[in-house]
């Protein structure tokens, strides 16, 4: 099957590069030209905030359980899906990178790191009376102020800003608040260089030289971003490609490890099987019945 590959509207967000939905727009299959139920990847960050419902969502092939005020976090590159078969209603947040960059140069924000890589990770949260209400009432005034006949743009970041701090503080787990401004620009630009060579190098080395700093600095600055060492962070990010091509495009093992710079197809299959216990063949069949 193809999964595709879904960018954000700039035009209708009006270059904003944030958009408020509610949840339920997205039952109407018109106004969108995939369904929101079939596993497709994302090119945008994403909020989604469940107010009443229940169901699971998938992400990356694992499939989460939600429930009234629950709170879904997406970052760029996911695959994911909703799951629509009791209608839950709420909002979907979605904003860029290059929306987080204007929030940056006008006020203090938590620093978006690759946390999905580690498998101790839960892109859920589950808000108790009070947060839920904050987290409602901040949504509520973006919405309001997206809508205002004269909106400016900085009242939107403040209110986003607002919101991302309320939600970094309910999630202490994934705090790295010593990362100081330079080791958060090395770890941006060791996960642009990432996406750009996983196909070909995996070696933790050639990526610290690449950033003119040491294996042990880069290692240093992973585990406080994301809890993992580089190398478990290159081996995170390349399985978790590798699954998301398993499943999108019916490959074959052979044309995979190939792709992957692999020397053969054997050495492939023990590298997937380490990491995850299964053959690529079988988390392939296992998963590709499971979202069709």
């Amino acid at each position: 099957m193809d999964i595709p590959n879904i960018g954000f509207n700039h035009d209708k967000s009006a270059q904003a590069e944030l958009e408020i939905l509610p949840l339920s727009n997205l039952y109407e299959r018109d106004i969108i030209s995939h369904d929101p139920q079939m596993p497709h990847r994302v090119s945008f960050y994403m909020i989604i905030y469940i107010e009443q419902g229940s169901g699971k969502h998938m992400v990356d092939f694992t499939q989460y359980s939600f429930k009234p005020n629950t709170l879904i976090f997406l970052q760029p590159d996911q695959v994911h899906a909703f799951d629509f078969s009791k209608q839950p209603t709420g909002y979907v947040v979605l904003f860029t990178q290059t929306f987080l960059d204007r929030v940056h140069t006008n006020m203090r924000l938590p620093n978006y790191t690759p946390t999905y890589l580690n498998q101790q990770h839960t892109p859920l949260l589950n808000l108790n009376t009070h947060s839920q209400a904050r987290v409602l009432s901040a949504i509520n005034e973006m919405k309001i102020e997206i809508a205002h006949p004269q909106s400016d743009p900085l009242i939107v970041m403040y209110l986003f800003s607002a919101l991302a701090l309320g939600l970094h503080r309910l999630r202490p787990q994934l705090r790295h608040d010593k990362i100081n401004p330079e080791q958060s620009i090395k770890l941006g630009t060791f996960y642009t260089l990432l996406q750009s060579h996983f196909l070909t190098i995996r070696d933790a080395n050639w990526y610290a030289n690449k950033l003119h700093t040491t294996y042990k600095t880069l290692n240093n600055i992973c585990k406080l971003s994301t809890g993992l060492t580089a190398k478990q962070m290159i081996d995170a990010f390349t399985l978790i490609e590798i699954k998301r091509r398993l499943v999108i495009s019916n490959i074959t093992t052979q044309k995979l490890a190939y792709d992957f710079g692999f020397d053969d197809a054997s050495n492939f299959v023990k590298y997937f099987k380490k990491h995850t216990g299964a053959t690529p063949s079988q988390f392939q069949a296992a998963h590709s019945k499971a979202i069709l």
